[in-house]
C-alpha cells in the first residue's frame, strides 16, 4: 500500500459541501479558512478538524451514495489509512501539523444529499463501526497541503 497521505483539503464559508484547496493552514481551532455554520454542534477545540477516508467514500460510492471528497463535511480527506485504527486517542501527523482523534462525528441531516437514500446513518459510529468521521483537536498548528503525509501512532504507543 502506498504511504498514506492528505488526498483534498476541504472548507467552506459555513455548511457543506466543503470545498477542495490545494493548502490550508490550520490552527488551534482548525483551518484557518473554515467556518461552521452550526457552532454548537461543530467546530471548537475539540472538534477543530474533520477527518475522512477516501477509501471509505469510495467504498460508499460503489454502494451508490453520491458522496464525494468534502461532500459531508470533512476537512481532511486521508487516503491510505487504516481508518479502522482511526480511533479516539490515536495522533495523526498531517504534514506538519499534529491532531489527535477526540470523538466520531455524528451525521446530521445536512448531508443527507451524499447518500441515496437520503440517511446520513450509514456513517453512524452507533450504526456502522468503523465508517465515521473523526473529530480532532490540533495538538500542533502549521501548514497542510495536498500530497502531504500522513502518519498514525495509535493511543498506546
Amino acid at each position: 500500500m502506498a504511504q498514506a497521505h492528505i488526498f483534498q483539503i476541504n472548507a467552506s464559508d459555513g455548511g457543506v459541501p466543503k470545498r477542495p484547496l490545494r493548502r490550508a493552514d490550520i490552527n488551534q481551532d482548525g483551518l484557518t479558512v473554515d467556518r461552521q455554520a452550526h457552532a454548537k454542534v461543530h467546530g471548537g477545540l475539540n472538534r477543530a478538524v474533520s477527518l475522512f477516508s477516501l477509501e471509505r467514500i469510495q467504498a460508499l460510492q460503489t454502494e451508490g451514495h453520491p458522496i464525494y471528497p468534502g461532500s459531508v463535511g470533512e476537512n481532511v480527506t486521508i487516503a491510505g489509512l487504516d481508518w479502522d485504527a482511526v480511533v479516539p486517542g490515536a495522533r495523526l501527523q498531517l504534514g506538519e501539523v499534529i491532531v489527535e482523534v477526540t470523538s466520531y462525528a455524528a451525521p446530521c441531516n445536512l448531508i443527507t444529499a451524499s447518500f441515496a437514500d437520503a440517511n446520513s446513518s450509514r456513517i453512524s459510529q452507533k450504526k456502522h463501526p468503523g465508517w465515521a468521521r473523526a473529530y480532532s483537536r490540533v495538538l500542533q498548528a502549521g501548514a497542510i497541503k495536498i500530497g502531504d503525509a500522513v502518519t498514525l501512532e495509535q493511543p498506546d504507543e
